[in-house]
């Protein structure tokens, strides 16, 4: 699995997770706006707090995130 795969399903479980939780509190979907912004300003500076980590890790880069 790579780097990109990685983000892009703890993106997805993170923002799943959160949307269940706004039924107990609507402030956790500002965790799901965290994400989605997170995601988009990915998309355009190519800077992942979660992809450095990842790679650090040892985690094969993919083409988004080498």
């Amino acid at each position: 699995m790579t780097i990109d795969r990685v983000v892009m399903a703890f993106a997805g479980t993170v923002i799943l997770a959160s949307l269940l939780l706004s039924f107990l509190s609507s402030y956790w979907l500002l965790l799901t706006a965290f994400v989605g912004f997170n995601l988009l300003q990915s998309a355009f500076t190519g800077f992942c707090p979660l992809a450095m980590i990842l790679k650090k890790a040892g985690i094969k880069p993919g083409e988004a995130f080498n």
